[in-house]
């Protein structure tokens, strides 16, 4: 394995039976993740996309394929307790909706994962104010989630999903309910932490604009990579990433 590989997801299936019908939502998945890479998997809406982060999450598991972390095989990590151990040292999430805690002020939301790890209040503090400080937000730390704009939730989410440090993080539409110019500026703070942190990214959108902040994109459809992007410069070809998605686009019709 490359010393730069961090996830290997190989062979990847995964079918969903409703009613009577067979829904294939992964066919054959086989990518890598590098160190400090953001990747972003683009697609139309059914293409396997969410599918795919469930089961690298653990929240949801395969009928077959292999998923290895620092080259070593993640062979329980679908099986209780070692899928909840498996997410609480190795995934950070991030949802479009945010998923804070009402009644719980900004630091607050950004401790909960420590808080119930069991850290001291030393450790606690200290992991908070420094993450606090990362995402812009120390000025608002005793604020609740319903005193601040989308853009500062969204921020809140990023602190909470960085403060235990795992090396994926894993952001399902995290700008879909984001205005253009708040959206850019949570991308910017996921790049902002991709570069301080070395931080690992896997990024869900349907949106170019989005795709186009990403490294490498994997385009989906029907359950399937059928086409990929590297960006080789510090601004994306916009003009490809969207031929490439009016080609998905095309087959969907």
């Amino acid at each position: 394995m490359d010393n730069n590989t961090l996830l290997s997801v190989n062979n990847l299936c995964k079918t969903y039976t409703a009613a009577e019908n067979r829904i294939s939502a992964l066919k054959d998945i086989t990518f890598d993740l590098n160190r400090g890479e953001l990747l972003v998997v683009m697609g139309t809406s059914g293409s396997g996309k969410s599918t795919l982060l469930q089961i690298i999450g653990a929240l949801d598991s395969p009928d077959q394929g292999k998923i290895s972390l620092n080259g070593v095989l993640q062979d329980k990590m679908f099986m209780e307790p070692y899928a909840t151990q498996y997410r609480s040292e190795n995934i950070g999430f991030i949802f479009q909706s945010f998923h804070l805690m009402k009644d719980l002020s900004v630091e607050e939301n950004i401790a909960l994962p420590l808080i119930l790890k069991g850290a001291s209040g030393s450790e606690v503090k200290g992991k908070v104010n420094e993450m606090l400080d990362l995402v812009g937000l120390t000025s608002w730390r005793k604020q609740r989630p319903m005193q601040l704009s989308g853009g500062q939730q969204q921020r809140v989410a990023i602190g909470r999903s960085l403060i235990m440090r795992p090396p994926i993080i894993l952001a399902d539409e995290p700008t879909g309910n984001l205005d253009f110019n708040t959206s850019r500026e949570i991308l910017n703070v996921l790049i902002e932490m991709k570069e301080q942190l070395n931080q690992s990214i896997i990024l869900v959108t349907h949106d170019a604009n989005v795709a186009a902040y990403g490294d490498r994109i994997l385009f989906f459809h029907d359950g399937e990579i059928v086409d990929t992007y590297v960006k080789n410069t510090e601004e994306a070809d916009m003009d490809c990433i969207m031929d490439k998605l009016r080609s998905i686009m095309e087959r969907a019709s």
